[in-house]
């Protein structure tokens, strides 16, 4: 009978071994969270940085399209001014028809010039606005996966 009592017998189980287990699950959890949220916060305050800058060089670079677009509509403007001058001094109608074939073809040439520039001008601006904010998001996830 002796034996059947020491099967079911919970004197083999000792809580103190099990507390002591609980408590450093516990702990280590809390760690981790502890952890987590240092990165977690690390990675907000990080983010908010890259916006400002982002902001900031967004702005820079709007004010820089916004002085393109002026100076091509100032080019056009004076090229505009001069060919009605131009006119203005016509003598026949084969000349109006030469000085209005000339400042069509070369309004063309110059639009696009301008064209081209405003392209390169804006994607230069998109590449150096999103440049920080991929950068940002690459190190923030490879912080995330390396744990």
């Amino acid at each position: 009978m002796t034996k059947t009592n020491d099967v079911f017998s919970f004197s083999s189980i000792d809580p103190s071994k099990f507390t002591d287990s609980f408590r450093e699950f516990a702990e280590k959890g809390v760690s981790q969270s502890k952890d987590a949220f240092a990165k977690m916060k690390t990675a907000a305050d990080e983010a908010a940085k890259t916006v400002e800058a982002t902001v900031q060089t967004a702005q820079a670079g709007s004010i820089d399209l916004g002085l393109k677009a002026i100076d091509a509509l100032r080019t056009n403007a004076e090229n505009s001014l001069s060919h009605m001058e131009a006119l203005l001094g016509v003598k026949s109608v084969s000349e109006f028809f030469e000085l209005q074939t000339a400042f069509l073809r070369k309004q063309a040439e110059v639009a696009v010039e301008q064209t081209k520039a405003m392209q390169a001008a804006t994607r230069s601006l998109a590449e150096t606005v999103s440049k920080p904010a991929k950068d940002a998001a690459e190190k923030a996830i490879s912080g995330f996966k390396a744990n």
